[in-house]
């Protein structure tokens, strides 16, 4: 009996000993399906030509990655190259494309003019493209909707780099108020645009539907389709019938992809872009004028308000702006130059909420400052009224240190309306005039047609008696 646990003892230490791998064996495959790698099973193995077939990994020697099984990682070498690397849209081949290739490759000074203004922007796109894994061709629609200008505005109100019209940008939860249109704003309207975009390629599962869709709008495109299904007929891109802006829409866009795809072929250069950012976001916490910001920051005017595009006032609310855009090596100077800043206060401008219905020379004249610069600061044009409630911009008092509440900053509108016009005052005696015309009335009719012609010749004396003087 006492030989009986001995023998238990011996068994065990054997076992052991068994399944631990001799010193300099590699794990394989199989070893990795223990309970560390549960659920991964080892695939077969195919001998190579000119390899012992082994259960054991070896080392990969510098021949064996030369059959290219390793795939270099190489960095892009700019910009335009990791755009290159994304295109993942179906090519489109028409006389359309064709006709935009010969008209962009013939203004090579508005290609350059174009990709210079892109670099401020373009690496964000693609980034954020990525990120969704979206194709990065899209990144090139700017160039088709605006010209890559932020400040763009079309006859159809559409704003911004992306185009937004105001119904469409508020769908997507773009603000627009009297202080900051979120169209205009690089990170908002970006996202916005990608999420519009995503949502038609997902009613229309077709990139060159989906574009279409973006300029047209998806109930057209929609209509468009099920017309060309009730008639038999094809339903992509080239088949449906859309306006002629719509259909340069997509040859557009394919035209400028061929171009960034091989510049050289096309009579046209592309300005260097890095490979990296190009802004930072930074957060500021009291309101500021945009002049001061842009010179803390120790950047150009016209830099910061490209960077900055939203804010159409000449001061930044925190409240509703609680970020801004600078160039990724100034962001550290505005900080600093902010915290060392001994001018007094930030903001020379606040807001005031128009207590009545009233003319803007009323409203000037309460908050002490001209009508001329009233208007001008906050765009009013002439002939109209300042409704009750509008929120305007007005100058800060040298004792008014508060900055605009949130409820003002995210959702201040100026509203206006139509001035009424002055009915013509009545000339005395015009009653006795129409009676005395009554009772010659035959007369009258017997001289009606010369009595037109007069009214209707412009040279006659009476026609500029007829004025009013201003």
């Amino acid at each position: 009996m006492k030989l009986l646990p001995i023998l238990v003892l011996g068994s065990l230490l054997w076992l052991s000993g068994c399944a631990n791998p001799p010193v300099g064996h590699a794990p394989t495959l199989l070893d990795m399906s223990a309970p560390g790698g549960a659920g991964i099973k080892a695939p077969q193995a195919r001998a190579q030509p000119g390899l012992q077939a082994s259960a054991d990994l070896l080392p990969i020697s510098a021949q064996h990655a030369a059959w290219g099984a390793v795939v270099p990682l190489a960095p892009p070498a700019d910009l335009w190259e990791r755009i290159r690397r994304g295109y993942a849209m179906p090519d489109l081949d028409n006389q359309l494309v064709h006709d935009r290739e010969r008209w962009y490759s013939s203004r090579p000074d508005y290609i350059l003019r174009m990709t210079e203004r892109s670099r401020k922007y373009i690496f964000h796109i693609v980034e954020e493209l990525e990120l969704r894994n979206m194709p990065t061709e899209l990144a090139l629609l700017p160039f088709v909707e605006s010209a890559f200008n932020p400040q763009a505005v079309s006859s159809a109100k559409a704003a911004g780099m992306w185009q937004f019209m105001p119904a469409t940008g508020k769908t997507f939860e773009l603000k627009q108020n009297a202080f900051r249109d979120d169209r205009r704003d690089v990170l908002a309207s970006t996202r916005a645009a990608l999420d519009y975009l995503q949502k038609l390629y997902g009613m229309f599962g077709d990139w060159q539907l989906a574009l279409a869709a973006y300029n047209w709008g998806e109930g057209s495109v929609a209509r468009a389709i099920a017309k060309n299904q009730r008639a038999g007929l094809g339903t992509s891109y080239a088949e449906l019938g859309m306006p002629m802006e719509t259909r340069f829409y997509v040859p557009k866009l394919q035209a400028i992809k061929n171009i960034v795809a091989n510049p050289q072929a096309f009579n046209s250069s592309l300005p260097q872009i890095g490979n990296h950012p190009y802004f930072q976001t930074v957060d500021i916490t009291r309101d500021i004028d945009v002049a001061l910001a842009a010179k803390l920051a120790e950047v150009a005017l016209a830099d910061f308000k490209a960077l900055n595009p939203s804010a159409n006032r000449p001061v930044i609310l925190a409240a509703g702006t609680p970020q801004i855009l600078l160039p990724w090596d100034n962001a550290a100077i505005f900080q600093s130059n902010l915290q060392a800043y001994g001018g007094g206060r930030l903001a020379s401008w606040t807001v005031w909420l128009a207590p009545t219905t009233m003319r803007p020379a009323e409203a000037a004249k309460r908050v002490s400052m001209s009508e001329a610069l009233l208007r001008s600061v906050n765009n009013i044009p002439a002939r109209v009224l300042i409704k009750a409630g509008s929120s305007l911009l007005v100058p800060r008092s040298a004792h008014f240190d508060l900055d605009v509440a949130l409820q003002v900053a995210d959702h201040g509108q100026l509203s206006l309306a139509s001035e009424p016009t002055l009915k013509p005052k009545k000339v005395a005696g015009t009653r006795a005039l129409r009676s005395s015309a009554g009772k010659g009335k035959t007369k009258a009719k017997a001289g009606a047609a010369p009595a037109r012609h007069k009214a209707a010749n412009p040279a006659r004396p009476t026609k500029r008696k007829a004025k009013t003087p201003a």
